[in-house]
């Protein structure tokens, strides 16, 4: 009997502890829906909903989820992110600036977190307006000494503090965070040339690839920001940039791959990131270079990011372009292959994309303008209503080929050209290789002079 007691007991009180809550206060709130995010990376889906009382007040249980970030989040822009690791979490904020107004009642893991944050904020700022004078002093004296003295003495103090966090707090899951966050000392002696030089070789000496839970957080997709920021620089060509954010790519890569959890994270977000911004030269290079530590060598197996990663190789500049076949107006099937033109201009787009609506007029004027005739547009619409799609051709009287498959992003000719965003183009050759993927109508039309299709 004393036995069945005690395991009752032990039952009672593990269920007891797996049953940790969040409780806040939303002042100004009142009685309204509130939601709970779990984070990992920039993916944040919802996990519990609650309706605040009349004073703002609600719960979320937890249960038996796992250690890391969680967004309590009442609209777009109002929400806390908290931590959350086995205790239970009270705190009050206010419904307009909640970061500033965030009052943490009790949770250990969300106090370290919130103090280290501020003397961080505070630390790098100081540091912003430090280092411009140390850059810039015309002369070492007394004054320029003071300054690359506090410049260090700032460094060292927070890195002491965050020892002794790591010291009185080992299994915290802020100190863990926080120690990603902590930046190497840089030496007031560097120059500014050196310093980014020094930070591009060590940015990621001390941080813990192997801690797959630091995933559930923001901390790396943030490293990975402010690394790709010591690269960027507005006054280099689009080329020069790519050259440069491929040597970043290769560092990150190279760093993350003592884990194939975290290189994951970081492959599939460098790739989502560069696809945005259509920087294929880095798309392509990570193609050749990098695959997903998961990916089965069964064709049926592998998993969506290497097949994207597959896809960016097939449509890369001086590749042919995979075929496409699908319906026109009428139902007729038209296959690219089948354009009898020198040059073609594979055009993927919707109606319900503005810059999409923006372009047009511009495209038809080079269309409309060529004299004689050198290049054909293909236009495929992922549009998925038929209406939307034949009203706007119709609308706008585009004379080129038109052709839609009615399937949205999730149509073949989208998957094979790796289309997420629109408008999103390519030049072709007569052979259907390809030539250049402009984005804009600036663009295009730089393309189409550079190849003298237009006057």
């Amino acid at each position: 009997m004393k036995h069945l007691l005690v395991i009752f007991m032990l039952a009672v009180s593990s269920w007891g502890h797996a049953q940790n809550t969040i409780d806040g206060t939303i002042l100004r709130h009142g009685k309204s829906k509130i939601y709970l995010r779990s984070i990992y990376g920039e993916k944040m889906p919802l996990i519990d909903s609650a309706i605040t009382d009349s004073a703002g007040r609600f719960r979320f249980t937890l249960g038996n989820r796992l250690p890391g970030t969680y967004r309590v989040q009442w609209t777009k822009d109002g929400f806390v992110d908290l931590i959350w690791n086995h205790e239970d979490v009270k705190f009050v904020t206010t419904v307009k600036n909640p970061d500033d107004s965030l009052q943490i009642i009790s949770s250990v893991e969300n106090q370290i977190n919130q103090a280290f944050s501020r003397l961080d904020r505070v630390n790098q700022e100081k540091l912003q307006l430090l280092t411009p004078l140390i850059d810039y002093y015309p002369v070492k004296d007394a004054f320029y000494y003071s300054v690359t003295g506090e410049m260090e003495k700032t460094q060292r103090k927070q890195a002491e503090y965050l020892d002794s966090l790591v010291r009185l707090h080992p299994g915290a899951f802020a100190v863990r965070v926080a120690r990603v966050y902590q930046n190497p000392f840089i030496s007031a002696s560097m120059s500014k040339e050196e310093r980014i030089a020094f930070l591009k070789l060590h940015y990621f000496d001390k941080i813990d690839f192997s801690d797959t839970s630091l995933l559930r957080s923001m901390v790396f997709v943030n490293k990975a920001i402010s690394y790709l920021s010591l690269y960027s620089n507005n006054r280099l060509a689009q080329k020069q940039l790519e050259t440069e954010f491929i040597r970043a790519v290769t560092t990150m890569l190279g760093a993350a791959s003592v884990n194939p959890e975290v290189f994951k994270f970081w492959l599939d977000y460098l790739v989502g990131g560069f696809d945005k911004y259509h920087f294929d030269e880095v798309l392509t290079y990570i193609a050749d270079n990098f695959q997903d530590p998961f990916a089965c060598e069964d064709q049926h197996r592998k998993t969506s990011l290497q097949k994207k990663l597959e896809t960016f190789k097939k449509i890369a500049v001086g590749k042919t372009a995979p075929e496409i076949s699908a319906p026109d107006k009428s139902g007729k099937q038209i296959q690219l292959t089948a354009v009898n033109s020198e040059y073609t201009l594979v055009v993927f787009w919707s109606s319900e994309c503005p810059h999409c609506a923006s372009m047009m007029p511009k495209l038809k004027d080079f269309y409309d303008g060529q004299k004689p005739k050198r290049f054909e547009v293909y236009s495929v619409s992922i549009d998925t209503s038929r209406t939307a799609w034949t009203t706007f051709i119709r609308d706008q009287k585009l004379p080129w080929i038109n052709v839609c498959d009615l399937k949205g992003f999730n149509g073949k000719p989208a998957d094979d050209y790796n289309i997420y965003a629109t408008p999103t183009m390519f030049l072709l050759d007569r052979q259907k290789k390809i030539l250049a993927k402009p984005n804009t109508a600036r663009e295009v039309e730089q393309t189409l002079r550079d190849f003298k299709l237009i006057p």
